[in-house]
């Protein structure tokens, strides 16, 4: 589910916010100034040509001076293409800075939900988290690059043509700037309700891409239930509110937008009155009336982008928040100080204990449990009793709430985490892949310096070799996003060969065959077999029949261990494993 929408952030928030974003354009500071260079050089030539407008009116059609002509068309050309290169400048480098923020932002915010705790993404969808890093980041880009260049341009502007029509009446200029207080009002009004909106826009967004991932990742069953008209239903409710969040954006702009018009409008009027009585009381020439007006005019556009960047800014602010909210959020501890090349394997709880939150009922209560190094360890026991949750605390996914565990003799907590996990090979029920070859998928992450006859070793010793070779291009074959060109069992089979090339000592299965028809299943449990000699295992298994073999078989019942035995004594004993192995033989039966 998404996260829910953040109250809207007051003055100074946003403002360190903004403070911190600009940390991020600090280390482009060479193209930045270049582009600020290239701004100043536009607001400068937009002065200039306003200037232009006295000797070209006083000069041309008043005094008819043939000199003049001689040299203005060649300034005017020359202010012309100084604005081009200017503008060239501004443009590229604004954009180089924004989209090296686009990067730097994605990269540490990915890196960031990779260091993020397992309970994280128990709390947000990946649709939003997805959406954070595109949408999101995009926004900020814009708000880093888009909007400063638009405000410094423009402000820059504003100021050289201000001193253009102070240059040509102070008396005018001060008469239209009494209108300066009433728009600064207006645009501190309208920012802070673009902030309200745009905080909205981006938890909108987020909504969105959740509804439109359950339902595409999802499409079988919407089909075979009927849930079409459910989830379209879902995902137009979340658009439209969507829509009437951008309209209010829209109607916001464009009622700040007349609104400065309207004042704008005034102040020209106010001008050509003024005017009037300057030209008959202090001379006022119809050159500098039109430079005056010119310039006036000039700044309207500049105004007008000003107030309007109000939207850029807030909703790039807006984005920006909600990523630093991320990047400030507790990462998994790794505290420890420990190194290890290779751990025996023995393995301790001690008194484990485990609750997903403090508002939920405990998973695991009290759990003591040896594992020898070098065994083979089973655990069973209803849905819900605690299976997978007890094996994700071993790379600690998850830390207990209290008790310890113990690998060696040491506490988990005092190993490094990457050494930790080297330790431990995961082969789970849900198998995670990746769109990419088999022969990568098999080589991921730090196991991608294997060779290919290691690669090969690997997927003959889980019985993956038989369908790999019958792929048109083998162990180069792509698979698909997440696997989907490979059957249920083909996939399992590429888990088991990573977690076969990986060579740890302690490998967890987490109901690793439950995807597999029998004959596959057979096959791996040979696999596994010669693979586990020497190695700590800790098996989930689907089938009670795959464990006979398990130097010991924990039976958990609602987070507690109720019975802990090899196969043959459990079942002699009567217990619950007994009752669930007897139902598990007349379903075969059954079946």
């Amino acid at each position: 589910m998404s996260t829910p929408p953040a109250a809207a952030a007051k003055p100074a928030d946003w403002i360190a916010t903004y403070r911190r974003l600009l940390h991020y354009v600090r280390p482009h500071w060479p193209i930045a100034l270049i582009a600020i260079i290239g701004m100043t050089g536009e607001a400068l030539m937009a002065g200039a040509f306003t200037a232009l407008m006295k000797p070209m009116v006083d000069g041309t059609f008043v005094q008819r001076d043939a000199a003049l002509l001689a040299w203005l068309p060649f300034a005017i050309v020359a202010i012309f293409v100084v604005r081009g290169i200017a503008g060239f400048l501004a443009d590229v480098g604004s954009a180089r800075v924004g989209r090296s923020v686009v990067v730097a932002l994605r990269t540490e915010l990915l890196a960031k939900y990779l260091r993020l705790p397992s309970s994280w993404f128990d709390r947000e969808s990946a649709a939003t988290m997805v959406s954070r890093l595109n949408y999101n980041v995009e926004q900020v880009a814009q708000a880093s690059s888009d909007a400063i260049k638009i405000m410094l341009t423009e402000a820059l502007t504003i100021l050289v043509l201000l001193g253009v029509m102070f240059y040509q009446s102070a008396r005018l200029t001060i008469t239209v700037a009494v209108m300066v207080p009433v728009i600064a009002l207006i645009v501190a009004v309208i920012g802070r309700r673009y902030r309200r909106i745009n905080q909205s826009i981006q938890q909108a967004y987020g909504a969105m891409a959740h509804a439109s991932e359950e339902a595409l990742v999802g499409h079988e069953a919407v089909k075979v239930f009927g849930g079409s008209h459910h989830e379209i239903e879902r995902y137009t409710r979340l658009v439209r509110g969507n829509f009437r969040l951008g309209l209010k954006v829209v109607a916001t702009q464009a009622t700040s937008s007349g609104v400065v018009q309207i004042l704008a409008s005034c102040a020209l009027a106010t001008i050509v009155y003024v005017a009037g009585r300057a030209a008959v009381s202090d001379g006022m020439t119809a050159g500098m009336f039109v430079s005056h007006i010119s310039a006036m005019m000039a700044m309207l556009p500049s105004i007008k982008r000003v107030t309007n960047v109000q939207t850029v800014t807030q909703r790039g602010i807006a984005a920006a928040a909600s990523v630093f909210d991320v990047l400030d959020e507790p990462e998994e501890r790794d505290s420890g100080t420990v190194n290890t090349e290779r751990v025996r394997g023995d393995i301790r709880f001690e008194a484990v204990s485990f609750a997903y939150a403090d508002d939920k009922p405990g998973v695991l209560h009290e759990v003591d449990l040896n594992v020898p190094a070098g065994s083979l360890t089973a655990i069973v026991g209803r849905s819900g009793s605690g299976k997978s949750t007890l094996l994700r605390l071993l790379p600690r996914f998850y830390e207990p709430v209290s008790g310890r565990i113990l690998l060696d003799g040491v506490a988990l907590s005092d190993y490094r985490l990457q050494d930790l996990r080297r330790q431990i090979a995961v082969v789970s029920q849900n198998v995670v892949l990746f769109d990419d070859t088999v022969a990568a998928n098999i080589a991921y992450g730090a196991l991608a310096s294997a060779t290919p006859a290691e690669i090969e070793a690997a997927a003959a010793a889980a019985n993956a070799l038989e369908f790999i070779e019958r792929l048109p291009e083998g162990m180069q074959t792509r698979i698909g996003d997440r696997g989907v060109l490979l059957s249920g069992g083909q996939r399992q089979r590429l888990a088991i060969a990573r977690a076969i090339l990986k060579n740890a000592p302690v490998l967890i299965l987490d109901e690793a065959t439950s995807a597999l028809d029998t004959e596959s299943e057979r096959l791996i449990q040979q696999a596994l077999d010669r693979i586990l000699v020497g190695r700590t295992a800790l098996v989930i298994a689907h089938r009670l029949s795959t464990i006979e073999h398990a130097d010991q078989v924990i039976v958990l019942e609602a987070g507690r261990i109720v019975e802990v035995g090899r196969h043959p004594d459990l079942l002699a004993r009567g217990g619950v494993y007994a009752q669930l192995h007897g139902m598990q033989f007349r379903e075969n039966l059954e079946a």
